[in-house]
């Protein structure tokens, strides 16, 4: 998004946490630290080095033009929930991988829709957005959680041997429904949308060059500290007695989606509902339709295969979550009363997933 002052201060904030928290996590392996400490410290560096990557690729999204730009940052603002999940699932923990997908929609859905609607709405009492963007976006959402993770898991309960077959035809036909809706929304509708025209009316906070240059190397650093990450979780599950299904619905969503959260909530107080749901609801869809569906394909290339079948409390949340925020979008209206009723879902939920 365009720089402004909060940007300014929010991106002081972020790299003084990344000089920080990256070389402790550097020296802190080198010298075999706890495993407790180096697992907050990857949290810590992982959440300023997401920051980068989403400005990065959405300054490359700006220069290259609304359309290549919107399909950029469709395509690539959830990395760091793939990275994650990419070494989680080498390191055979399926479970924290399907955890912290249904964080990262439950979060989206509930926490930053909610933050938005609560924050803006303290600022301006109504806030409006597009209507229809919204209902196609939440119809998108009905396909791709509440269908395809549902059916999985129904299905299943009769012949538990389908799992890994069902989850990856469902895996192909949700990402081709999640292409399709990329070309309506780019393409052939694009005018219902507001989200390529906010592209093009912003301007880029960095050249090509250096965008290309650091979402490489935030990259690479994210790489290297999800790796760690990953690599602390069971110390820490034993440490504070939290389940895989905990760590990942709760605090691996949140450092992967922090800068994103923040950015949301930011637009709101700027009474940019458009862009701020785009972020939320699009985030979702995004991890539904795309990111779950290609580590479905990653963890068969890896040989832990891990499969579309949910627990049934992360698939009653889940659902439960598009339904309250289809219900409150509905009349392209919000206000900070809204807001608290879907945080005060998603600390519900929280609740439950702390004690199973």
């Amino acid at each position: 998004m365009k720089a402004g002052g909060g940007d300014g201060l929010l991106s002081r904030w972020m790299l003084s946490l990344l000089v920080i928290s990256l070389p402790l996590t550097v020296i802190g392996e080198w010298l075999h630290w706890s495993e407790i400490l180096l697992f907050w410290l990857a949290c810590l560096a992982i959440i300023p080095l997401a920051g980068l990557m989403g400005q990065a690729t959405e300054s490359i999204a700006i220069l290259s033009g609304p359309r290549i730009g919107g399909l950029l940052n469709a395509t690539f603002g959830n990395a760091v929930e793939l990275i994650i999940g990419f070494f989680a699932i080498r390191q055979g923990l399926v479970q924290v991988v399907q955890a912290s997908l249904t964080g990262s929609i439950l979060g989206n859905l509930l926490l930053v829709a909610g933050l938005s609607f609560l924050i803006g709405g303290i600022r301006y009492p109504i806030q409006t957005f597009n209507r229809l963007a919204a209902g196609t976006n939440a119809s998108m959402m009905l396909i791709g959680v509440v269908i395809a993770l549902v059916i999985p898991a129904i299905f299943t309960l009769q012949r538990p041997a389908i799992g890994v077959e069902l989850s990856v035809g469902v895996a192909a036909i949700t990402w081709v429904l999640y292409l399709l809706g990329l070309f309506f929304s780019l393409f052939t509708h694009r005018n219902i949308f507001n989200y390529a025209q906010d592209l093009s009316d912003e301007e880029a906070p960095w050249g090509m060059a250096r965008s290309v240059g650091v979402l490489v190397v935030a990259t690479l650093a994210v790489a290297y500290e999800s790796e760690i990450l990953v690599g602390t979780i069971e110390h820490v599950s034993k440490a504070f007695g939290w389940s895989d299904v905990f760590i990942g619905v709760i605090v691996v969503a949140i450092i992967g989606n922090a800068a994103e959260h923040s950015s949301a909530v930011l637009m709101a107080w700027r009474d940019r509902m458009d862009v701020s749901l785009e972020i939320a609801i699009g985030s979702s869809l995004q991890i539904a339709m795309f990111v779950a569906p290609l580590l479905v394909f990653t963890s068969l290339a890896v040989g832990n295969p891990m499969t579309l079948v949910f627990s049934w409390p992360e698939i009653a949340a889940m659902v439960l979550g598009v339904a309250l925020i289809t219900l409150l979008s509905l009349d392209g209206k919000s206000n900070w009363l809204e807001g608290a009723m879907a945080l005060g879902a998603y600390v519900i939920m929280g609740i439950g997933f702390y004690l199973i």
